[in-house]
């Protein structure tokens, strides 16, 4: 009886020990793992299992980081999919809790997310037996994207077929057959070097059948925050499934599915900011509302990315300015 309670005691302990820090505004599933954020030994006992390791990145107040909670991991297809293959940990971006990186490398929670240069939550990771990273999605994808992610890892594909191939393939949309025009996309021939004096460059990805790409030209490019920031780029809009020729902005001739590949984009709509050096200096590939689209063009056209790292406090610090001016922040509208 001495030796039952000792170790109920001591289980207490440990599983305190594991939950006792920062804690989620945002609610997380409880079936998500209590690790003790050891990454090399998470991967271990995820292989034991014949699972891989699912790292989320949150953050409080974050709606896409609530769309994953609530819609995602409500849907039962979608949870049992997630628990039966793979060891789910939750992270805060801001938090201080210490991290172990496979590599061996401790870091706190906030310095473990600047190490992996996160801008977007959720961001979630996918790792393999080893721990190297299979799969990063940068941003909310609504569940039937996220559903077809999870198969494409669980299923050990990554040397068989491109993510984004994968997608392309899989997942269908219903969503218009055709893709949408806009006044202030530049016009074929495309040439994407950036001359003296130039604007930067926002490079847009979409295919047919994408009802992120529809809401995206129906709501985003609609509103006036965002149309006064598409003012301050040159826009060039790449078909996945159409390829043409181009001059890249580093100026080398190329064609636009090449450059896609090059680019590894996985996701349509995707949104690739270059700046007057031809250099990509920050990118789009997830689902977003019209604020945070705004505050993406907005980051790159302000030049802020240059002495801010972090997008987060960048959107923090412009939330906050709005409130001050009495202006209202609709994040998810």
């Amino acid at each position: 009886m001495l030796r039952a309670l000792v170790f109920a005691f001591c289980f207490t302990a440990l599983s305190a020990r594991a939950q006792d820090v920062a804690p989620h505004a945002i609610e997380i599933p409880s079936w998500f793992n209590q690790s003790f954020l050891d990454l090399r030994e998470d991967v271990r006992e995820a292989a034991r299992e014949h699972k891989r390791v699912m790292l989320y990145f949150g953050q409080d107040g974050c709606p896409y980081c609530a769309a994953l909670m609530k819609t995602n991991f409500s849907q039962p297809e979608i949870v049992d999919k997630t628990r039966r293959h793979f060891v789910a940990i939750a992270l805060n971006i801001w938090g201080d809790r210490e991290v172990t990186w496979v590599d061996g490398n401790t870091r706190r929670e906030k310095e473990f997310a600047a190490f992996l240069k996160l801008q977007f939550t959720p961001t979630l990771l996918f790792l393999d037996e080893r721990g190297k990273v299979v799969a990063r999605l940068n941003g909310y994808y609504p569940p039937h994207r996220f559903a077809a992610v999870l198969d494409w890892v669980r299923g050990h594909m990554e040397d068989a077929v491109p993510l984004a191939e994968y997608l392309r393939t899989s997942v269908k949309d219903a969503a218009s057959a055709t893709l949408h025009d806009e006044p202030f996309f530049m016009r074929a021939p495309l040439d994407l070097r950036r001359g003296q004096g130039a604007k930067p460059l926002a490079v847009l990805f979409e295919t047919p059948y994408c009802s992120g790409c529809d809401e995206l030209h129906r709501e985003g490019f609609g509103r006036p925050e965002v149309k006064a920031q598409l003012a301050k780029f040159d826009v060039a809009r790449l078909s996945l499934l159409k390829n043409v020729e181009l001059v890249a902005p580093r100026g080398e001739r190329t064609s636009s599915a090449r450059f896609a590949k090059r680019l590894n984009i996985t996701y349509t709509p995707s949104v690739v900011f270059f700046d007057r050096g031809g250099r990509e200096v920050f990118r789009i590939e997830a689902y977003l509302r019209p604020f945070h689209l705004a505050g993406s063009f907005e980051y790159v056209s302000s030049g802020a990315y240059l002495k801010q790292p972090s997008f987060q406090r960048f959107l923090q610090a412009k939330a906050e300015r709005m409130r001050e001016r009495g202006e209202r922040v609709e994040i998810w509208k």
